[in-house]
């Protein structure tokens, strides 16, 4: 069973149905029993990331995620969710993240000719070996929305990059955690597989 972490943000349903569609029995849920006792746990969002720290807080669902990436359990996040597992964010500075990975989030710089928010496909460089993006080919694109971005301070750490006015850290993966900025429920056959890959680690 896959437990989709439920802390009032957006777009957790796409996951839910992306999951059912691969044949995964999904639950969205903030019980930490439930939680705990899943197989894989996916930390989905759409958002600000101080609103999102709060009420992760909240529901206290940051204990559980500590003891889930603890536990060695495999754990996703998606879009706010890759950037909630660092500590800091432009977007709302004195708001302390879940710090579980080292970099930081920033802001997209201004560029002729882009506008930020990002708002749809582009294509990655994948990191040879990275278990998130097996049998995924080069140049593959996806889905993002976005207007910070990850600089991750371990290189090794980084599974798969894109370029927005600048050099993007788009995907990571450490040991059981995994993240990706783009949404890969919402990037049709290739986000499907990087999905499948998670479920069958």
């Amino acid at each position: 069973m896959i437990s989709i972490l439920d802390y009032d943000a957006g777009n957790i349903m796409s996951v839910k149905k992306a999951m059912e569609f691969l044949g995964e029995e999904a639950v969205i849920t903030r019980d930490r029993d439930v939680i705990m006792a899943s197989d894989k746990v996916i930390l989905p969002g759409v958002g600000s990331f101080g609103d999102a720290m709060e009420k992760i807080r909240s529901y206290k669902l940051d204990r559980v995620i500590y003891d889930v990436v603890d536990a060695g359990t495999p754990f996703l996040g998606i879009c706010l969710g890759l950037q909630l597992l660092y500590k800091t964010s432009e977007e709302t500075p004195g708001v302390c993240g879940l710090g579980i990975l080292d970099g930081e989030i920033v802001r997209i710089p201004d560029a002729p000719g882009l506008k930020i928010p990002q708002i749809g496909w582009n294509s990655l460089k994948i990191t040879e070996g990275k278990r998130l993006f097996s049998g995924i080919p080069q140049d593959s694109y996806v889905y993002f929305v976005h207007s910070y971005y990850l600089k991750s301070k371990e290189l090794s750490d980084v599974a798969a990059t894109t370029h927005f006015s600048v050099d993007i850290h788009a995907a990571v993966e450490r040991d059981n955690v995994f993240a990706c900025q783009f949404h890969p429920e919402k990037s049709s056959k290739v986000g499907l597989q990087i999905l499948k890959n998670f479920v069958e680690l």
